[in-house]
């Protein structure tokens, strides 16, 4: 068994190196495979794993027309102070490819800022790809804030809280919100939010400059259903009432409006930081999250938004 996982970790090793060879340092794989003593096959195998195992991450740097153009009418459509629009792979159905490396660059924009910054951080699967994009560095200047609760309803952790990987990554302070991130009553989020520490918590994310959140559906496949954090009972009475997506717990109806009583009531998240002092960049992409998208983008709740060019152009429909 030691034998295997060394030859396992020694594979890897190498296709780090190739992976560098190839995206870094520009050779060819004919030249890599001299380089290491392989063949051109086993080169090209290994930079294929580089990239497969996450060890070399690529980001396109370079304009596309049409993502500008899809970009500049969903700014002038929806009065966005920021927008940036990627390309869309026709053949995968992945709901964060490419947004999530658009989504770490614009992340990483702002810790590289000299100045302090207060960054809020909201939950979901789009965000934690996104974070798992960001390049280490030191940050320690700046406060990250989570704006969703980090205790899922069984007791354990909420897998897509990410103000832990933040934190262990960029080595920024961080401030997480020690709470279910669905209380069992308004009662209960109630006194949760009395404490000192949480009312400080929540202070400081209302006054986030920048907040990067994910704008999850309410259809069959919710996220929230999903994750257990609404009963299916729960779920039909969101639908029932009109709602069509959420934004850290917070459920909504398709005119942007937040839904009165039911889950709301109980819901122990930061609001969401204010769209007049700061920037709330959502980030989302997919069919099935259009409506969530356009609904969130209709009353403001979000005034960015990091997307694809497909989910673009539902929105502009």
């Amino acid at each position: 068994m030691a034998a295997r996982q060394d030859a396992n970790a020694n594979r890897l090793d190498d296709a780090a190196r190739a992976g560098w060879l190839y995206y870094v340092a520009g050779n060819t794989q004919e030249e890599i495979a001299t380089k290491m003593g392989i063949s051109r096959q086993s080169a090209q195998r290994l930079v294929s794993l580089s990239v497969s195992e996450g060890l070399i991450k690529v980001r396109l740097d370079h304009p596309i027309g049409n993502c500008l153009d899809l970009a500049a009418r969903l700014k002038a459509r929806f009065a966005l102070d920021h927008c940036e629009v990627v390309p869309s792979d026709p053949g995968s159905s992945s709901s964060t490819i490419g947004v999530a490396e658009a989504g770490a660059a614009e992340i990483e924009r702002f810790l590289r800022r000299d100045d302090p910054i207060i960054m809020a951080i909201g939950t979901g699967r789009t965000l934690k790809a996104a974070i798992e994009q960001l390049q280490p560095m030191d940050a320690t200047h700046h406060k990250v804030v989570s704006l969703t609760g980090n205790i899922a309803p069984d007791g354990s952790a909420a897998f897509y809280n990410v103000i832990f990987n933040v934190a262990d990554t960029v080595k920024a302070r961080s401030f997480p919100m020690p709470l279910p991130v669905i209380a069992s009553s308004a009662r209960e989020r109630e006194l949760l939010h009395g404490q000192t520490m949480i009312r400080e918590t929540l202070a400081l994310a209302a006054k986030a400059d920048i907040t990067f959140v994910g704008i999850g559906h309410l259809g069959a496949d919710a996220p929230l259903l999903l994750d257990g954090f609404i009963t299916e009972t729960e779920h039909k009475s969101l639908q029932k009432a009109g709602a069509v997506g959420e934004i850290c717990g917070w459920a909504f109806a398709a005119d942007g409006r937040l839904i009165e009583g039911l889950t709301n009531d109980r819901v122990a998240s930061a609001p969401i930081p204010s769209r007049e002092k700061g920037l709330v960049i959502g980030m989302a992409m997919g069919t099935a999250k259009a409506a969530a998208i356009k609904a969130a983008l209709n009353r403001r709740l979000v005034n960015g938004l990091i997307t694809d060019e497909r989910t673009a152009q539902l929105l502009l429909a």
